[in-house]
């Protein structure tokens, strides 16, 4: 991967181009100066500055995503019985980016973890006998596994008021309620951490630079990526020559990758969703809800509209954050073109796209509805969390820009919603990009490992040493691994100053 002998690597040909300047490329960026410090490397960021859209921390909700709260990872089967098998998947997956982030903090990336991460409560709840009976199959799977040690339950009111106090004045006294905590959740600027990242980086081999957007990836002859550039200030454009390429634009990657022909893109379309939040600053509501609660979606509505009422803590401001409520544009980015959505339709896709029409008429009326609520409407939905809540202490927020992933199902051939995230990796391991929308950001660190190891094979066992040094767990299952679970978690914490 190193350039040739005696030839000397510059901004015109970096061993990596990083396309976007979010959580995935600052990722990958210090995983590649743990691996590989010698490969230079080239960030280019269309804005202005870095972690502005899906990493900016009003742009998504801080939940350092561990299914601790999140119900739509533990889904119910048709005997009632929860099947933790994602939750578990997804803490581990928490548990990684957390290592990773105090092997860095120890390293001297920033003077306080704090930052970027403080402890929050993470509970969730629920009403109706409905709720409750799938509360407590969800706490019996979930409290027998040790990633989930200390996950609380109850259904008593009083112990509720306790945990809850804004949510549970004024609601009523003959409702049934439910609901689990866990003290181990977390409140995690994504915008703050990519920001400080990149820092860290590009006082070594990384070169950031913003106001650059990348219009054009081309395969040269001799098998590297031409990277087409252009400067969004003064229209300057210029040609980058790599030997591999990640596309972390978030909303973004898909345009590019279906620019870049490489045939593991086909198939893939998207449908942009946009989120809103109603927040407030009233130091009076904040002070009665130190805690991030989820509770159910409502019927046909997609995983990432799961309610929530969130206890933000940025740049040492404190709010309250609920929703989301869906809206619609057809940009794939907050900054991007309203061409967007038109432009990612291709002949290979089109079937993926109609085919999901058809089949997901749910989605469709649900998000129909969402755009049509009135005010009102919404803060009668916010009226479910916080029975007390005045409007006037509210203002409604517009989140981050979320590309749906349409995929083909590779069983039946028709087209299908991928909740989450897809990795899609060149046949040759010198291209790669990331779709999709949570629990991305928390999970960033082992979707970049797994970059890793799908491009770089060959390499992987020569950096596995380097790669436990940082992450401990690298390599092991601690959900299967008491001892290495207690070791880990105790040296993160300390690590992260997250014992209180």
């Amino acid at each position: 991967m190193s350039s040739e002998p005696g030839v000397v690597p510059d901004s015109a040909n970096p061993d990596v181009v990083l396309v976007g300047g979010g959580i995935m490329s600052a990722t990958l960026a210090e995983l590649l100066d743990v691996v590989a410090p010698e490969w230079s490397v080239t960030v280019f960021e269309s804005g202005s500055e870095v972690a502005q859209e899906s990493s900016g921390p009003w742009n998504n909700a801080g939940t350092g995503h561990a299914a601790l709260c999140e119900l739509n990872y533990t889904p119910a089967g048709p005997d009632g019985r929860v099947d933790p098998a994602k939750a578990v998947t997804i803490n581990e997956q928490f548990q990684v980016s957390r290592q990773f982030w105090a092997s860095l903090v120890r390293g001297g990336m920033t003077g306080s973890p704090k930052d970027f991460i403080t402890p929050v409560p993470h509970l969730s709840f629920v009403t109706g006998e409905a709720g409750r009976s799938y509360m407590r199959a969800r706490h019996e799977a979930l409290s027998a596994q040790p990633l989930f040690e200390g996950l609380e339950y109850t259904e008593d009111r009083d112990e509720l008021a306790r945990w809850l106090p804004l949510m549970m004045a004024g609601r009523d006294p003959g409702q049934t309620v439910a609901a689990t905590r866990s003290a181990a959740g977390t409140d995690v600027n994504f915008g703050a951490l990519t920001r400080l990242m990149l820092d860290d980086v590009a006082d070594r081999n990384v070169a950031v630079h913003c106001n650059q957007r990348v219009q054009k990836l081309e395969r040269d002859t001799d098998g590297r990526w031409i990277v087409t550039v252009r400067d969004t200030v003064t229209g300057e454009r210029r040609v980058v020559r790599t030997r591999f390429v990640f596309v972390g634009a978030g909303g973004g990657a898909l345009p590019l990758l279906q620019g870049a022909g490489i045939p593991e893109i086909r198939g893939f379309g998207g449908f942009p969703v946009s989120g809103q939040f109603l927040r407030t600053t009233s130091a009076e509501l904040v002070g009665r809800h130190q805690a991030k609660v989820y509770g159910q979606a409502a019927v046909g509505a997609p995983p990432m509209s799961v309610p929530h009422l969130d206890l933000r803590l940025i740049d040492g401001d404190h709010s309250l954050l609920f929703g989301p409520y869906a809206g619609f544009s057809p940009k794939f980015l907050k900054a991007g073109s309203m061409f967007d959505l038109p432009r990612s339709v291709r002949p290979n896709n089109l079937g993926s796209m109609l085919g999901v029409a058809r089949t997901e008429l749910a989605l469709t009326r649900y998000l129909i509805g969402e755009l049509l609520q009135s005010r009102s409407a919404r803060h009668t939905t916010l009226q479910a969390f916080v029975p007390e809540a005045e409007q006037h202490d509210w203002e409604m927020i517009t989140a981050g820009q979320r590309v749906q992933v349409i995929k083909r199902d590779p069983a039946t051939g028709k087209g299908m919603l991928q909740f989450g995230t897809e990795l899609i990796v060149g046949a040759d391991g010198t291209i790669a990009g990331l779709l999709g929308a949570s629990p991305g950001a928390s999970t960033a660190v082992s979707a970049m490992l797994t970059l890793l190891e799908r491009c770089f094979p060959e390499r992987v066992d020569a950096w596995r040493p380097k790669l436990q040094e940082v992450i401990p767990s690298y390599g092991h299952r601690l959900s299967e691994e008491p001892a290495l679970l207690a070791e880990v978690r105790a040296d993160t914490m300390q690590a992260l100053e997250l014992n209180g």
